[in-house]
Parts: structure tokens; sequence; C-alpha cells
């Protein structure tokens, strides 16, 4: 299974009333839970299901938001554009330890600019830029889990 193939059994499950899906093959396992609205991802791989069945709440990891949830900050950021995450995994700002960030804040950006990496299923993913301007803030922290359509930067178009 290849990563758009998950992004779209995601996209299935965060769009229907499923509660709970599971995919199994010989060689791994993924299963995706909604939670009041929020997808709860759990990949397995070469592990036996009972872990799962016995303790849900111990074997399933929750990936959630770093948002801030203050409204003053909401209302700040109605004039930027979100740059959203488009898979699940995990965000860095640099393509390498040793390499410089891709992005700071105050840094300006084309449509089409790398502004980070997503990890996922052992896979480095750059993420380019739908917009151009300029990065006003970061809304994850390096090297942190990030869900699908997660707001990772706010980019002011002007």
């Amino acid at each position: 299974m290849d990563i758009k193939e998950i992004q779209n059994l995601i996209k299935f499950v965060s769009k229907s009333d499923v509660a709970e899906v599971t995919y199994k093959t010989d060689e791994f396992e993924i299963s995706i839970k909604t939670n009041n609205g929020s997808i709860v991802y759990a990949p397995e791989v070469s592990r036996p299901m009972p872990t799962i069945a016995n303790h849900p709440a111990a074997a399933t990891p929750t990936v959630t938001s770093n948002q801030p949830e203050s409204s003053q900050a909401e209302e700040d950021t109605s004039k930027y554009v979100t740059i959203k995450s488009p898979m699940i995994g995990t965000f860095y700002r640099k393509p390498s330890p040793d390499k410089e960030v891709f992005v700071n804040v105050g840094d300006t950006i084309s449509a089409g600019s790398i502004v980070c990496v997503i990890e996922a299923m052992k896979l480095f993913n750059e993420i380019e830029s739908e917009v151009s301007g300029k990065i006003v803030k970061f809304l994850v922290d390096d090297a942190s889990p990030v869900e699908f359509d997660q707001p990772l930067f706010l980019v002011d178009p002007s």
C-alpha cells in the first residue's frame, strides 16, 4: 500500500460515518478510528492483532493538534493563508539534521517552494507551498506528529 492509497483511505473514513477501518495484509496492518470527528491513526507492522484488541488505548497513539486555542489568534490570522499537511506523519523543518531549515518566519516563498518534509512510513515527503507570500508563523514544532489536513504554516499572501 503506497502513501496515496493511505491518504485515500483516511479521506474516506473522515467523510463517512464509519467509526473504524482496519486494513490488513501479510506485511502490515493499518487501523484508522474516528473519535468525535478527529482521526486516530495506528500503523501496525508485523504486530499481532490481540494487542490492539485487548488494549486499544495503549496501542493506538492519538495525534493531537498543536494549534493555539485562543479566539484572538483566530481573528488575527483571518487575512493569512494556511499551508496544511497533505498526510499523517512527522513534521521536519530541515531535510536532514545537518542541513539548514527550508524556511524561517519572515522568509518570502513562491508557489512550488519546498517548505518542510513530512516523514510517513520511513519516506520523507517534500511539502511544496501552493501559495506565494511571506511566512508569518509556524503552527507546529519541529519533529512533532501531524495529522492529515492539520495547519502547518501561516502565509501572508500580500
